[in-house]
């Protein structure tokens, strides 16, 4: 009998020496390929070309690609998000204190702790998971030179507020964009907003270019300074005419994310199937909210959230997770503990939770499920069977698995971090 029945012993499941449910493990982003055929196809033009790096034919074709998805006049290709999160805010000339939330990845605050500015967490709305423009008043400052939005799970910032703000205030205002390729915010492209966004395109991302990002922006001058600072200040052959750094994209990685925008609606089609189906097998189950997509926008739908309420469902998030664990389901706790909560924030700010209650609150319930081309309806079914039958026998179950804080001793199955 398998821990998907109502009625099964709790030693069926795995965390109790059960039998796993799977026996290949399903991660959360795990990469979506495309057609193989047409990126080999470009790996081996790439090959004949011999231009590996430097500004190639893949990496502009990769940029106005992305431009015209994100509604944006410039895009500029990067080797990663987080570069591009470092470049974009130097070459704003940001500094001393920008407003970012802490609930977010952690490289959204390294980039500016990385570049000497102070992160100021704010925190979010509980409802949509964002960042409050109502709370980033409160924290501006003398030392104030910006605002870092980050856009979650596809859904995008208050804008408008956010933009009354900076242009008030005489902010610089730009976004963290990683969740939000091919989506809208109010009808309009996400990448077409404040200062500049930028995007990931990390392996996890559902259009990926094996490791990578963008800058998108409609300022002429910012684009210009971003594409000397991201080729070593390098305006023509062998002049060099600004500081910059080594942020290029390889033809490689381009040559991926061209192959993976040409699936893009294949994937979205099946992200939101994958996403109803949780919806429908998880709908009255006590204490679990499966965080809803607003069908108004153009969405990714890259991301299955749910919320954990540890007293209407009888178990704590961390419970559930080491559940679905054992069973090779390998549920991850967005953004747990909180960038506030991780070094040097921490250090430097010890009480920042005292102004962080609904991040504080999020950081302990959020568990995203595992989604995209890689999981099919049949294993959806399980895992939502698993979820019931665990909230069913709750009582038993948090008893038996002992403080929810307790570290998990495995399973040793890959988890690699990722935004």
């Amino acid at each position: 009998m398998l821990p998907s029945s109502p009625d099964a012993s709790l030693d069926e499941f795995a965390v109790f020496g059960g039998s796993p449910q799977f026996l290949d493990a399903l991660h959360v982003g795990r990469p979506n390929v495309g057609d193989r055929r047409r990126f080999i196809e470009r790996i081996e033009q790439m090959l004949d070309n011999r231009w590996f790096s430097n500004g190639g034919p893949f990496v502009r074709e990769f940029e106005r690609r992305v431009s015209e998805v994100a509604g944006a006049r410039h895009a500029i290709a990067l080797c990663n998000a987080t570069v591009g999160l470092e470049i974009v805010t130097r070459a704003l000339g940001l500094s001393g204190e920008v407003i970012v939330p802490a609930f977010t990845f952690v490289a959204t605050a390294h980039a500016l702790q990385w570049q000497q500015i102070t992160p100021v967490f704010c925190d979010i709305d509980p409802r949509t998971h964002l960042i409050d423009p109502a709370r980033v008043e409160s924290l501006i400052t003398p030392r104030t030179t910006g605002v870092l939005g980050v856009h979650l799970w596809g859904a995008g910032c208050d804008v408008d507020a956010l933009s009354e703000i900076a242009r008030r205030r005489g902010l610089r205002l730009l976004f963290d964009a990683s969740h939000a390729f091919g989506c809208t915010f109010q009808g309009r492209p996400i990448g077409s907003f404040g200062d500049a966004e930028v995007f990931s395109f990390h392996a996890t991302k559902f259009v990926n270019s094996l490791e990578g990002g963008a800058i998108v922006t409609n300022d002429d001058e910012l684009a210009r300074k971003i594409r000397l600072m991201k080729n070593f200040g390098f305006e023509s052959f062998d002049a060099v005419t600004y500081v910059g750094t080594n942020g290029k994209m390889t033809e490689a990685a381009a040559a991926m994310g061209i192959t993976s925008i040409e699936s893009m609606d294949d994937i979205i089609a099946t992200n939101r199937r994958n996403h109803q189906r949780y919806a429908r097998g998880l709908q009255g189950v006590p204490g679990i909210r499966v965080l809803p997509y607003d069908e108004r926008e153009r969405l990714n739908y890259q991301y299955v959230v749910l919320e954990v309420d540890p007293v209407e469902s009888g178990l704590h998030r961390d419970q559930l997770q080491r559940v679905l664990w054992f069973e090779r389901v390998l549920a991850r706790r967005y953004f747990y503990p909180g960038v506030h909560r991780m070094e040097p924030y921490r250090s430097h700010f010890p009480h920042a939770s005292l102004l962080l209650p609904q991040t504080e609150r999020l950081c302990s319930r959020i568990l995203s499920l595992p989604t995209g081309t890689a999981v099919d309806e049949a294993s959806i079914d399980v895992v939502c069977a698993l979820i019931r039958t665990a909230i069913g026998r709750a009582a038993a179950l948090s008893q038996r698995l002992g403080h929810p804080a307790t570290p998990l001793p495995g399973p040793p199955y890959d988890s690699t971090s990722s935004r």
